[in-house]
């Protein structure tokens, strides 16, 4: 079966946050701007998603359902096919998406005042819920080394002060687009040990893989960190269904699942039914051919919009070995932020992530989601060779 990713699927006007609100957000005219901030993707989801929803809505009653069972098996299929990770159906709660899923652990795990180690830049929503539930943001900077991020274990350890009680791991990594080796991986589990944190490691970009590189699951890379360890997963950005907030919340350690299960119950947490029958039906057979499909896809878009980045001089596009969001340095082109951001903005009309929200680190990038269909992909970079024509 063959998929049609180059389909161009009209959003404008439907309430999409990619394109809806990038005007209000970043000035780019809706009309004829290019939306490649907000990581979802253009594509519709895979055929056996959409034939489940169909069957839902011909049925016609969204009444109380328990499809737990269903549900909880799909996940543990998907999680042992696809990443060789065997996973108990009693582990795994469902909350409303994977920064929901954050909050809950931050709520559960540590209290006001605590401090909360991110290993920047990184996702921007850890620190902004970290900082609204009244946690302190803990930043270990992470080095470049021949273009890519790495691990600095040394210097980190300097910078804790003892009020720390949390990391939080982005495996793979979002923006930097790192598939962190074994070694690595085991190297944050002695982190967390050493230093006493209960480690969150959010996998959500775990199916975004591209050849030459595979990813590894926490609990493989060092099983002996189950003791301390929670996994976050979902399906929303591996098939495009964020906006039905279903995460995964996988604890395979027997006391802090009763933790997490107790603060669940009180505040009476339950899942969306649509997105378990969602979930269930991608994580399957047909989901994976789909996947795989994508993954080819995405690999052609991003070698097209890389070999664009590096037509441009001063321009660098980090190298990708996961997601479709890539992280380009503008240092080089000697512009101030303002500068670029601008050309970017208002020449190429081109609404992209502004790399400090990242934190320390990302001050002199921009995050673009080439998540889209290759036309569009093509479209931006003609747009970001214009806006920067004068250094070519």
């Amino acid at each position: 079966m063959s998929f049609d990713f180059d389909e161009i699927i009209e959003r404008r006007g439907t309430g999409s946050s990619k394109w809806d609100r990038m005007e209000k957000i970043y000035g780019v005219p809706a009309d004829t701007g290019l939306p490649m901030w907000v990581a979802d993707t253009d594509f519709r989801a895979p055929p056996v998603v959409l034939e489940r929803l169909r069957e839902l809505t011909d049925h016609g009653i969204f009444g109380y359902v328990n499809v737990e069972a269903e549900y909880r098996a799909a996940i543990g299929w998907w999680m042992q096919t696809r990443h060789g990770w065997r996973v108990a159906p009693e582990w795994i709660f469902t909350t409303t998406g994977l920064v929901n899923g954050v909050g809950m652990c931050l709520d559960v795990f540590t209290a006001p005042g605590d401090g909360v180690v991110l290993f920047t830049p990184v996702y921007h929503a850890f620190a902004r819920v970290i900082r609204a539930a009244g946690r302190r943001v803990a930043e270990c900077p992470m080095p470049v080394e021949n273009g890519r991020y790495v691990m600095d274990f040394d210097r980190w350890d300097s910078l804790l002060d003892g009020s720390e009680r949390m990391v939080i791991l982005c495996s793979p990594h979002n923006p930097g687009g790192r598939v962190w080796t074994a070694e690595e991986l085991r190297g944050v589990a002695d982190f967390a040990r050493r230093h006493d944190l209960v480690l969150i490691s959010d996998e959500i970009h775990h199916d975004i893989v591209y050849p030459g590189h595979a990813h590894i699951p926490m609990p493989l890379a060092d099983p002996s960190v189950q003791d301390r360890l929670i996994m976050l997963t979902a399906p929303s950005k591996t098939f495009n269904v964020a906006g039905l907030h279903t995460g995964n919340v996988i604890i395979p350690d027997a006391a802090l699942r009763a933790r997490f299960a107790a603060r669940m119950e009180a505040l009476s947490v339950a899942p969306n039914s649509v997105g378990q029958f969602v979930a269930s039906a991608a994580y399957s057979p047909e989901g994976a051919r789909w996947v795989d499909a994508l993954v080819t896809y995405l690999d052609g878009n991003r070698r097209l919009f890389d070999a664009a980045i590096a037509e441009i001089p001063g321009l660098t596009s980090m190298p990708l070995e996961s997601t479709f969001l890539a992280w380009v340095d503008f240092s080089g082109t000697g512009m101030t932020r303002e500068e670029f951001t601008t050309r970017v903005e208002r020449d190429a009309r081109i609404a992209a992530n502004h790399g400090p929200s990242f934190g320390t680190g990302g001050e002199s990038f921009l995050r673009f989601n080439f998540g889209t269909q290759r036309a569009r992909v093509q479209e931006a970079c003609e747009r970001l060779k214009s806006a920067f024509a004068d250094l070519q």
